[in-house]
């Protein structure tokens, strides 16, 4: 059994290259909403004799209690500890003697469990698959050992300076908002959780009318409907619990966080509040992003930071465009003695991408790679569930891998200067820098 962790959504999930020709001949998948308020998209695949199934359950953490911190993702990381009839030990031994896969991961907006399976396995893995969804055990013995595993991870993250200045940013980025939490949680909040809380937040939020239910493989819609007539038809839909966020940091002037770590390098982020997925200018900021930081050594931040003044061994930037809201950052890391000099170079950057058009060359450049990609994001059955999944929960529809090339090829210099200017903050900006402060002397 595969437990996987994971932080969803980050922007380049959904976005780089997007793209079939527009001379798809079908549909990608079929979307139908179910009685029970369940949506379920099916792409029947028969190159190969295997099922992948994502269930995305909108249970993230983004809808946990404020003092709960880690609820969401401890109740999702016990789903396959145990149910009412299998131990978690069964249920391991029963997935891997097939060759199969069953995984649960954590999401801000969502988490997802996933299944693959051969078809000939098909009946099992749905037993399984719906056993842990509906009938977790939630054992106290199973609470406490993954209380204690996730705590020691907590413990270790405190020496990962990465880490470390990548939760400062969160927090100072969102504030109260849950997408400025840990998903985990933290040491004290792990110990205000109870089996009560779980269960509750289980019954409340773990609802087919609160669910995508994706499937892609060899499996017909006959055979798929009649998989769920036997192991989902007692999931009923309930009224799910309405979701209030309160409304996210925004300083109108920069907010410097200084770490102290006796390390030979600082670790450094800078940024801002960014988009939400359904802006307008995603794929304008998409494309002006690949420019500025995203595109690796084709990007404006390495070629000057670490290209032409060795500055750094790498330097990145990505907008991170979830549902409620999001965020854009730039990181990296370099000697303490030249912490002032870096952060100024890629504060320089991004009013260069506010105040000037960009060139022909890195426009088309940056179109060819956002559009030419797209083949290694579907490659697999479960690349294409991933999508499929964030399609849906997105909003994007199923012509998106047709639309995706259209957008991206309809963004102008003008488009991407108007983002940078709307969307990158030279002035009002949060600065996290971790290192040795002594040596750094920052300016800032």
């Amino acid at each position: 059994m595969i437990k996987k962790i994971h932080v969803f959504i980050l922007l380049f999930l959904c976005s780089p290259g997007l793209f079939i020709t527009s001379s798809y001949a079908a549909p990608i998948a079929e979307r139908e909403v179910l009685d029970n308020g369940m949506t379920l998209l099916h792409s029947g695949k028969t190159g190969l004799p295997i099922v992948t199934v994502v269930i995305a359950i909108k249970a993230g953490s983004v809808v946990e209690p404020e003092d709960k911190s880690g609820l969401a993702n401890l109740t999702a990381d016990l789903l396959n500890e145990g149910t009412k009839t299998r131990s978690s030990k069964e249920i391991s031994d029963a997935i891997e003697f097939v060759g199969g896969s069953l995984s649960t991961a954590r999401g801000a907006d969502y988490i997802t469990v996933s299944l693959s399976v051969l078809k000939k396995d098909i009946g099992m893995g749905f037993d399984l698959l719906s056993d842990i969804i509906l009938n977790p055990a939630f054992s106290d013995a199973e609470i406490q050992r993954r209380k204690t595993a996730i705590k020691n991870s907590i413990i270790q993250q405190k020496e990962d300076p990465g880490v470390i200045a990548s939760k400062a940013f969160g927090e100072a980025v969102f504030g109260k908002h849950p997408y400025g939490k840990p998903a985990e949680g933290t040491e004290e909040s792990l110990d205000r959780i109870t089996r009560e809380d779980i269960a509750a937040f289980h019954q409340g939020y773990y609802l087919p009318n609160n669910t995508i239910m994706t499937v892609v493989g060899d499996i017909s819609k006959g055979e798929l409907k009649s998989m769920l007539n036997r192991y989902f038809m007692n999931w009923q839909r309930r009224d799910s619990k309405e979701l209030s966020l309160p409304a996210s940091a925004l300083k109108d002037k920069p907010k410097v966080i200084k770490i102290q770590k006796n390390l030979a390098q600082a670790n450094i982020i800078i940024g801002h509040l960014g988009i939400k997925r359904d802006n307008p200018d995603y794929y304008a900021v998409s494309v002006m992003n690949y420019i500025l930081g995203g595109g690796g050594f084709a990007s404006r931040l390495m070629d000057n930071i670490r290209d032409n003044k060795g500055l750094a061994y790498d330097v990145h930037s990505y907008f991170s465009a979830n549902k409620y809201a999001g965020s854009f950052q730039a990181g990296f890391q370099t000697k303490n003695e030249s912490a002032n000099t870096a952060i100024a170079e890629a504060l320089k950057e991004m009013e260069r991408m506010r105040t000037e058009p960009v060139s022909d060359k890195e426009l088309s450049d940056a179109k060819s790679y956002l559009t030419g990609s797209f083949p290694l994001r579907i490659d697999s059955n479960r690349k294409i569930a991933a999508f499929l999944t964030a399609v849906e929960y997105y909003g994007l529809g199923l012509d998106y891998v047709d639309n995706y090339r259209k957008f991206i090829e309809a963004v102008t210099k003008d488009d991407i200067l108007r983002a940078a200017k709307k969307y990158l903050h030279t002035g009002s900006y949060v600065l996290v820098v971790v290192g040795d402060m002594e040596k750094a002397a920052l300016k800032y």
